[in-house]
């Protein structure tokens, strides 16, 4: 019986049943404890694809859910071609903390695709945001949405991005207690093509380690895939 599911998935989804997760690091440091987020989980099939090599070569049949844990901008052509292309493909994507600064100069990307951004200068009448580490914060759900399923209120030790851009065209699905500047911390954005989720959480061990943002992030990528 367990193979024959095991068939039966393998002709759905090919070859590999799993969720196929590019994993896109590289442009600022972190630690080794964010790679234990996705510690034991199976239903993932996880390749690490840092920067400058990520976006070089079309991965749309290769990848169903482009998880970003980077911080650079992609000014190449090509490199933006390629993005264009897997999310034109209706292929999912998450967005985890500092990649919320990706693509300062591309518009589209930041207003369309991820419905917001850290902005690193005062620009159109806004201020620059601004980050604290090791702030203790209660996150909350908005409203019920896949990617907060069996997630209440809980709460993390994480770094700040305070003053933050959120586009009125995303969904937004958790808030914090933040010391300054709008209360999102999650969100769903408005690009119409496929699923994208973006989470400001993430920073360092102990919301790496913390039960609620694994999870959290587990149903993000579950959703982006379209498995949920």
């Amino acid at each position: 019986m367990r193979i024959a599911l095991f068939l039966l998935a393998a002709a759905l989804w090919g070859a590999d049943p799993n969720v196929r997760v590019q994993l896109v690091t590289g442009g600022h440091p972190h630690d080794i404890s964010f790679y234990g987020v996705f510690e034991g989980d199976r239903d993932f099939t996880i390749n690490v694809n840092p920067h400058p090599s990520a976006f070089q070569s079309d991965f749309r049949k290769d990848v169903d859910v482009l998880v970003l844990y980077d911080m650079a901008d992609m000014d190449g052509e090509r490199e933006r071609q390629h993005l264009r292309e897997f999310l034109d493909a209706g292929k999912g994507m998450v967005v985890l903390h500092h990649a919320v600064i990706d693509n300062q100069h591309w518009p589209w990307w930041y207003e369309d695709v991820v419905g917001g951004r850290y902005l690193l200068k005062p620009e159109d009448g806004q201020r620059a945001s601004t980050y604290q580490h090791d702030v203790a914060m209660r996150v909350r759900p908005v409203e019920k949405h896949p990617v907060t399923e069996g997630i209440g209120e809980f709460a993390i030790v994480d770094e700040v991005y305070n003053y933050m851009w959120v586009s009125p065209r995303s969904r937004v699905l958790l808030e914090a207690d933040k010391p300054e500047g709008p209360k999102a911390v999650a969100w769903i954005a408005p690009w119409p093509k496929s699923r994208v989720v973006a989470i400001q959480l993430g920073h360092g061990r102990e919301a790496h380690e913390n039960p609620a943002y694994r999870k959290l992030v587990r149903n993000a990528i579950l959703w982006a895939a379209g498995r949920m």
